[in-house]
């Protein structure tokens, strides 16, 4: 696993091992930041479920201003610190060893542009954030949400009775990428 484009290109990745945490391929990634590059520049970043920290470093790597990481391991969120130190991407990155509710409740007080969910495939915790985040109105008018899921269908259905519009969605083998705005 690398950072694939911006100040960081090229840069390897620690990764965590275990069958616990499901990395994003580089093409998924790739595809993407293709998909969201011309919202990423300056932009305030959320990678709720961030796993190696990979897609919030490839945000800054590409000129997000600040990256929010929260993980519920302590494993995963080491192995943040040592890519953030790896990409020197210390001051702009705000990270959380906690469940995600505590960090949705507590830790973000600021508007968010983007906003990328992959959390454990089975179960509700995407739908769960999103409710948490319009509750506490942390988007900006023009935000977008990304989901990263392997049952699309389970995902929509559940998305009917949450106040978001699907966009988009994209499908890269097993895992899709759903692409939402607030209503």
């Amino acid at each position: 696993m690398r950072i694939i484009a911006g100040k960081s290109r090229g840069t390897k990745l620690y990764t965590l091992e275990g069958e616990n945490t499901r990395p994003t391929l580089d093409r998924v990634k790739e595809s993407l930041f293709n998909i969201i590059q011309n919202k990423i520049q300056d932009a305030i970043f959320l990678d709720l479920f961030s796993g190696s920290g990979a897609i919030g470093l490839e945000a800054l790597s590409r000129g997000a201003r600040k990256v929010i990481m929260c993980d519920n391991s302590k494993e995963a969120c080491n192995i943040i610190k040592k890519n953030m130190e790896k990409t020197h991407f210390l001051e702009n990155v705000e990270i959380y060893h906690m469940d995600f509710k505590n960090v949705l409740q507590n830790k973000i007080n600021e508007k968010l542009d983007i906003v990328f969910l992959d959390p454990p495939y089975k179960t509700d915790f995407a739908i769960e954030s999103i409710e948490y985040i319009l509750k506490k109105d942390l988007l900006k008018e023009d935000s977008i949400i990304i989901i990263e899921t392997d049952d699309k269908d389970r995902m929509i259905e559940k998305l009917e009775n949450v106040n978001c519009e699907i966009k988009d969605i994209r499908k890269y083998g097993r895992a899709y990428l759903i692409f939402l705005k607030r209503i």
